[in-house]
């Protein structure tokens, strides 16, 4: 009988620490997050300035979060995860490790192909995969679709990042949401084909290549030409300077869209600072900070984006919904790999 009472009394014991690890603060959030911009860290600021609500801030890659909060359980402190791809969220929901929340607010400010069908994460700031082409070389007349970067007359031209990068695997995977597995394989055999040299390096490296005479045009993210015309550095300005950007596909499907995005995880101890978190984050004043500081374009449509960004026009976007990119993505690694794109 006493053995009894005490295994009672440990088990009371042991559920009573597990319920104290993970009681609620309502002073607290803690954000893991893969983003590393200033315009966060000024928004994480002004966010605590106005809720009381203390941030604690993780930073590190989206996978390394991602495996960090799959390891932790039920014990994870985390709250709230933000990665820079959608299929990264995709994966975080696969995982199970996310979990759905509700917000008007929300509901009127973010297109639904920009948020998870389950309402699991939504889209935190847009940015569009282009082709970046010389300005001395290449006539944008020349220019049309992404399927067009298989053509002969690409031969030794094109320039890309490594297959790799979850931004060409999110490229891909749309691909093949819209034109099947074969029409995606020959797209990413064609570009194979007309690559200037073996990818290395991220997008700003890409464009630099273009400006260095390596290849006529590059694949990166609108944000990166961006930065690369408002660096300190004035080598990298000028090479920024020597490409325009082209927005492919606007009589088709659109350009493939992208997002930083947020969802609330799974065993988040603040569920209610979280949704307000994300709230805030979607509101002019913040949706401003991320249009102006990063050169993304901001997902509430009432918010203008940065003048460069006004500067290269209107564009007609791809409205597939941005779970197909987490759906495809191990076919688009696949692909990848029996084509040899390094």
């Amino acid at each position: 009988m006493q053995k009894i009472i005490y295994l009672l009394l440990i088990s009371i014991f042991v559920v009573g620490c597990k319920s104290d690890n993970k009681k609620e603060d309502s002073n607290e959030l803690t954000v893991y997050t893969h983003r590393h911009y200033e315009s966060d860290q000024e928004l994480f600021k002004r966010f605590e300035e106005e809720s009381g609500i203390k941030l604690n801030i993780v930073n590190a890659s989206a996978d390394e979060l991602i495996q960090k909060m799959s390891l932790e359980g039920e014990q994870s402190p985390a709250d709230v995860l933000i990665t820079v791809d959608a299929g990264r969220l995709y994966r975080a929901k696969s995982q199970n490790l996310l979990q759905s929340f509700s917000s008007s607010l929300i509901d009127s400010i973010v297109p639904k192909h920009l948020k998870d069908e389950d309402g699991q994460w939504v889209g935190l700031t847009k940015r569009a995969r282009v082709i970046a082409y010389s300005k001395e070389r290449i006539d944008s007349t020349q220019l049309s679709t992404y399927e067009n970067l298989t053509s002969q007359e690409w031969e030794d031209k094109i320039l890309v990042r490594s297959s790799s990068n979850i931004y060409n695997q999110s490229l891909l995977a749309l691909i093949i949401a819209n034109k099947g597995q074969q029409s995606a394989e020959d797209w990413a055999s064609g570009v194979v084909e007309n690559m200037a040299r073996a990818p290395k390096g991220n997008d700003r490296d890409q464009v630099k290549a273009v400006a260095n005479n390596e290849g006529d045009l590059a694949i990166v993210n609108t944000y990166y030409i961006g930065k690369l015309l408002n660096s300190e550095d004035k080598n990298e300005v000028e090479a920024g300077k020597s490409v325009d950007i082209f927005f492919p596909n606007q009589e088709t499907t659109g350009t493939h869209i992208n997002v930083s995005g947020i969802g609330v995880a799974k065993y988040s101890p603040n569920k209610e600072n979280a949704v307000q978190f994300i709230e805030f984050l979607l509101q002019e004043k913040a949706q401003s900070i991320f249009a102006g500081s990063n050169f993304e374009y901001p997902v509430n449509p009432n918010v203008e984006p940065a003048d460069i960004l006004k500067s290269w026009g209107d564009f007609k976007e791809d409205n597939l919904s941005l779970n197909k990119l987490g759906e495809y993505n191990k076919e688009a690694v696949i692909i990848f790999d029996k084509v040899g794109w390094k």
